[in-house]
């Protein structure tokens, strides 16, 4: 693989973030992501790297909040000249015109990299996320929903997903659009170059490109990887936007990929904080039965800096007398008000708060936190400028190092996962290890 950067990726929230820099880095690509914008003695301790990202929090952004965050982060992937700037979006989609949009997104980015060709990577097959048609469809447990009538998805408690129809949901957000269904696939590669020519001929804002197959991702990666090299551009999409990339390259220069990797069992008592409110993270909950739990008092926890102290002090006595420790805002998949985001963002902010505050107290060697929003202003609490993949504890959930000039938080192992990812079990498998 050559050292020259391919692939420079925003993740909108933590956890989405992390499975970026797992699925990079298990296709053998250098891979390292910044927890902030990287400065030039932060880029030079990387050294070269393959794939470099930067893990944000503008899924929980206003239009404006989103402007200030991505201009200088286009800026940074404008001059370290990668072919791909890739916004890492949830799998899910999940945004609004007014938070969060993926739309206001393109809009700042964009005019970075110039291509015409503005790729939106639909559905992220491992993670049971499907685009046909433009229509998304995603998993919950065994079942399959369209995302507007998914469980959780059409009540999530911020973004909740009334249009399963993308093409529709991004035209909310500003931007028109062309698409490829992915029957389009099943021609030869010149017909498909000449479809996809005529459509960016039309001058749309994006286009949407189907997920429906895995083998479709291959497929995917080269036409964006070939407009890639005749001149930078941006992709966005999930992390199927990388697993595209690498899917194509494997085609073209078989590799060894990185294999599976074992997880030893937990040196000392394991943290794990949750702010999820999916039903997902309420059955992890109550399958951890090697934690003891604390249920913490969301509304008081946001608003009450006394109450914060108390309970980080409460956590860290735990900690240290040799306790594993879960502590959540919610239970039984509890799910807040859709009408609630403010709420809800000063909830997360609380939580990175107190997890800052109990591991100045009781310093640990390994740290699960559950929800992307509060996974990002967790880590955002933490006096640490980066994180390198580990090993891989379920699809979606990556365990990683945190990189830190404390000697205290330097590799501090760090499980970040989004609500509805990983089995039931997971909290149990973070502690026991995976062999």
């Amino acid at each position: 693989m050559p050292s020259a950067l391919k692939i420079a990726y925003y993740g909108d929230d933590f956890t989405g973030a992390t499975d970026t820099l797992a699925t990079a880095a298990r296709a053998g690509l250098r891979t390292l992501l910044f927890l902030g914008l990287p400065g030039a003695a932060q880029l030079e301790r990387a050294g070269p790297l393959d794939c470099l990202g930067i893990a944000g929090a503008a899924r929980a952004m206003t239009p404006a909040e989103m402007q200030a965050e991505l201009e200088p982060v286009g800026r940074l992937f404008a001059q370290l000249g990668a072919p791909v700037m890739h916004y890492k979006t949830c799998s899910t989609f999940d945004s609004a015109p007014h938070i969060g949009s993926i739309g206001t997104a393109i809009r700042v980015l964009q005019p970075h990299t110039r291509n015409a060709f503005v790729p939106i990577v639909g559905g992220q097959p491992n993670l049971r996320r499907y685009c046909v048609f433009g229509n998304l469809f995603a998993s919950a447990g065994p079942a399959m929903h369209r995302i507007d009538r998914h469980p959780t998805m059409r009540r999530h408690p911020v973004t909740p997903m009334h249009e399963a129809d993308l093409r529709l949901h991004f035209a909310q957000q500003g931007l028109q659009l062309a698409s490829l269904d992915y029957p389009d696939y099943q021609q030869s590669e010149s017909a498909l170059d000449q479809q996809l020519s005529a459509l960016i001929s039309q001058q749309p804002d994006v286009v949407l490109l189907d997920i429906a197959h895995t083998q479709d991702l291959a497929i995917v990666g080269r036409l964006i990887w070939q407009s890639a090299c005749r001149q930078p551009l941006l992709a966005a999409g999930p992390s199927s936007v990388v697993q595209a990339l690498a899917a194509h390259w494997q085609r073209q220069a078989p590799q060894t990929l990185l294999a599976h990797a074992t997880i030893a069992p937990a040196q000392g008592p394991v943290l794990v904080l949750a702010g999820s409110l999916s039903p997902m993270t309420a059955r992890q909950i109550k399958a951890a039965s090697s934690y003891e739990q604390l249920l913490l008092d969301a509304p008081r926890l946001a608003q009450d800096m006394a109450y914060r102290a108390q309970m980080a002090k409460k956590i860290a006595l735990q900690l240290q007398q040799g306790r594993n420790m879960l502590a959540c805002t919610s239970s039984e998949g509890q799910i807040a008000p859709a009408d609630a985001p403010a709420d809800a963002r000063a909830l997360a902010l609380a939580c990175g708060e107190l997890l800052a505050q109990v591991l100045k107290l009781a310093p640990i060697k390994r740290l699960g936190v559950a929800g992307g929003d509060t996974s990002s202003h967790a880590v955002q609490a933490l006096d640490a400028w980066g994180l390198s993949y580990q090993a891989q504890l379920a699809p979606g959930v990556a365990l990683c190092r945190l990189h830190s000039d404390d000697l205290a938080l330097d590799g501090l192992e760090i499980m970040l996962k989004g609500g509805q990812m990983g089995g039931e079990m997971l909290f149990e498998e973070l502690l026991s290890g995976i062999c």
